[in-house]
């Protein structure tokens, strides 16, 4: 493991989501708003379209043959670096929570003396598979399962991007101060002119989300397709996904402040039926994830922390407002700032009050294409 080797003093900051302080590097300074994610695992059918939208957007380049800012993995057993996540878990110990407050320590606090963070640089071999153990399950069995009970056998596909994170771990750790989030919006990103390659990015990152491009000797890493968010559209990975799973917005930084007509805040906020990924790595990540039903609790709780209960009995019986905010993904390519449940409708409009959806709330559109196409003269075929 490699290490910063710090030379200023550490300072307490809140951590919103271990409801306590803890140790970072810089003081804290929240934007005014934060962009944000949430991801409804149950949905996803491991297709891989947004890893391809990414991919064919952002990394074609030389020396970008395995950097995937966005990739769809299997758990328990897939990973990308491999094991990314199983590494570090082990570094950190006990992570042991008492009444939603975590207890054991972040990837801050767990650092050797005088280094910025617990972390590890993956090998060389480890970016190699961005596909290995896919849909590998936990067992197997001929008898069949209920839907609505856990599974003895499952696995659940996990949705990655950078977290943008509230306390980045690649802020912490970077000697050059070539990585700095974003006042406006909280959008993490790496300042190429400042990068000079030493990867204490990629070794401090727990979602190893910082990747190293050795053809320009620099790091580089997901950055919230922030030419498309500064014109009020949603980035590439969440407008392409097949399975509407996404939707992304801004998140209120201040709880008491939160917005309820806002979808983003209603979810994590009001409902918190969307969680983080592994909040007791530290970093406050700003990508939530609604966890899958027919998961064992024991595992979701140690990926998502607690709340994973309430989440799922939430979304199981979702009221007609939860409903109505879970409609509003995969509907348009703006960003819904607001939303609204009217007579059965659902309506979403973004910052300048533009409506950008509306659906019933219950039924979608039925639309049955003729057999003979006019314009092209021809007769369509339609597989039963």
């Amino acid at each position: 493991m490699m290490g910063t080797k710090l030379k200023q003093r550490l300072i307490k900051v809140y951590n919103r989501h271990l409801k306590r302080k803890m140790d970072y590097v810089y003081d804290s300074s929240r934007p005014k708003r934060q962009i944000a994610y949430v991801f409804d695992i149950n949905r996803c059918i491991g297709c891989q379209t947004c890893t391809m939208a990414c991919k064919s957007t952002w990394t074609f380049g030389k020396g970008q043959e395995y950097m995937w800012w966005n990739n769809v993995e299997s758990k328990p057993f897939g990973s990308y670096p491999q094991h990314w996540d199983v590494k570090l878990l082990k570094k950190l110990g006990p992570q042991n929570w008492s009444e939603g407050k975590y207890l054991g320590k972040t990837i801050f606090e767990a650092a050797p003396d005088h280094e910025a963070y617990r972390g590890f640089r993956p090998k060389k071999k480890e970016w190699r598979f961005p596909n290995m153990y896919e849909d590998t399950a936990t067992g197997h069995s001929m008898s069949g399962v209920e839907a609505s009970e856990k599974h003895k056998v499952w696995f659940h596909y996990l949705q990655r991007i950078c977290n943008h994170c509230t306390y980045p771990a690649c802020m912490a750790a970077c000697p050059r101060k070539a990585v700095y989030k974003r006042g406006e919006d909280g959008v993490v990103l790496i300042d190429q002119k400042r990068c000079r390659g030493y990867r204490e990015c990629v070794g401090a990152c727990p979602y190893k989300k910082a990747m190293y491009r050795g053809e320009t000797r620099t790091s580089e890493k997901c950055i919230a397709c922030y030419p498309r968010v500064e014109k009020g559209e949603m980035p590439r990975c969440v407008v392409a996904c097949v399975g509407k799973i996404r939707l992304q917005g801004y998140l209120t930084t201040d709880e008491r402040k939160a917005k309820e007509d806002n979808p983003i805040d209603y979810l994590v906020h009001k409902e918190k039926i969307a969680l983080p990924l592994y909040p007791q790595f530290g970093t406050e990540p700003n990508v939530y994830y609604i966890p899958p039903r027919w998961v064992p609790l024991e595992y979701l709780t140690q990926m998502f922390g607690p709340g994973v209960e309430e989440a799922i009995e939430k979304r199981t019986n979702p009221s007609d407002e939860l409903f109505a905010a879970l409609r509003c993904f995969g509907m348009q390519r703006e960003i819904v700032s607001r939303f609204k449940l009217q007579n059965n409708r659902v309506y979403g409009y973004t910052d300048n009050g533009e409506k950008v959806v509306d659906v019933d709330l219950k039924e979608e559109p039925i639309y049955v294409r003729p057999a003979l196409d006019k314009k092209q003269n021809t007769l369509r075929i339609n597989e039963p």
